[in-house]
């Protein structure tokens, strides 16, 4: 509750550095402006799931603690543009800001935060519906230092403002844009021109992107370690070729409904240097035996996949960890009748 809060800040008083309050649904305005009052040295502090405080947080926050560093206001649905506003004018230091699901949020707001907080490095916009390409323009412009950054399920954003992210950000590492439905192939341009030391890249459901794309991207983003292409459906075993040959580094790849990814695919990231964990028929395991680093494989409805293969896999790669499901085969037609059969999950469902 509140009043544990401020016992807290009253104790601590300068001494305090970090402090996690997230999903304390009890904790509001009045307290955390007693708390900003007595710990101005704080640096990190988590509000996730907060959901009483309002703006007046921010304000205190920003009269109050100039030295924070990092904070997480994500699910605080009441946040405005006041608050970036606030934290732009009183915590120049902000290195790390989390504003998942404000979606009240606006290009204004970002506008606000980026001339005062020019040192961001990582900024969490997941599910800020609001937001549009002129905010990630006002990004590129002011945040050079920027390396991780979350755009997931913001659906306005299109190749012009996330253009202007890879031209105004080189040190990015880290970018979401799950969800972004309208970016090409014009992204991973932009980033294997400009982003070299691109980490982890996830674009799922972004169906336009295609192989062209990801074969520039490969060709010069060589440390990426991690890849969420569910549902890119255009994506075929080139990419996995382009993959193999130039990304080394890549542990992590999921490749969840890319229907035109067959056994081929796997096998030249089998005889590269990385692995791969989503996997399509028997003949993609004996592919793997050679990836004596593997350690585990997720087998999701993979039909194709049988016991017998898994055996053999695992005699080779003894320490393997294997985690297989697969859903019954749906019923065909009912012959002669108009009656639907189904499989057991449907009726379940």
């Amino acid at each position: 509750q509140g009043r544990v809060v401020e016992n807290i800040s009253k104790r601590c008083g300068g001494f305090l550095r970090k402090l996690s309050l997230r999903g304390c649904l009890g904790v509001g305005d009045n307290a955390l402006r007693t708390f900003a009052q007595n710990c101005r040295n704080i640096e990190v502090l988590n509000l996730n799931g907060c959901t009483k405080i309002t703006d007046a947080t921010c304000t205190s926050l920003s009269k109050f603690c100039s030295k924070l560093r990092h904070l997480d206001l994500a699910s605080c649905t009441s946040i405005t543009n006041l608050s970036l506003k606030a934290l732009s004018e009183g915590c120049p230091l902000l290195e790390q800001l989390n504003i998942s699901w404000c979606d009240q949020v606006t290009k204004d707001g970002i506008q606000a935060l980026v001339r005062g907080c020019g040192g961001l490095k990582a900024l969490f916009l997941k599910g800020c519906t609001q937001l549009e390409d002129e905010a990630l323009k006002y990004i590129g412009a002011h945040c050079p230092e920027l390396v991780t950054l979350n755009l997931q399920t913001c659906l306005q954003i299109t190749d012009d403002g996330l253009i202007t992210i890879c031209r105004g950000c080189h040190k990015l590492q880290s970018l979401c844009a799950s969800g972004c439905c309208n970016i090409t192939d014009a992204i991973l341009n932009a980033l294997g021109q400009n982003c070299p030391r691109l980490r982890i890249l996830e674009v799922a459901r972004c169906s336009q992107l295609t192989d062209v794309g990801f074969t520039t991207l490969a060709r010069n983003c060589h440390e990426l370690e991690k890849m969420d292409l569910e549902e890119c459906v255009q994506i075929t075993d080139s990419t996995l070729i382009q993959l193999s040959i130039h990304c080394p580094r890549l542990q992590v790849l999921s490749l969840s409904h890319c229907e035109l990814i067959t056994d081929d695919g796997i096998r030249h990231l089998g005889n590269g240097a990385c692995a791969h964990d989503r996997l399509i028929t028997d003949a993609s395991l004996e592919h793997l035996k050679s990836c004596h680093s593997l350690e585990r494989i997720e087998l999701y409805d993979c039909q194709q996949i049988t016991r017998a293969g898994i055996k053999r896999l695992r005699t080779h790669l003894p320490n393997i960890k294997v985690h297989a499901y697969f859903a019954p085969v749906t019923p065909p037609p009912s012959v002669g009748g108009s009656r639907q059969r189904f499989c057991r999950c449907c009726i379940i469902l």
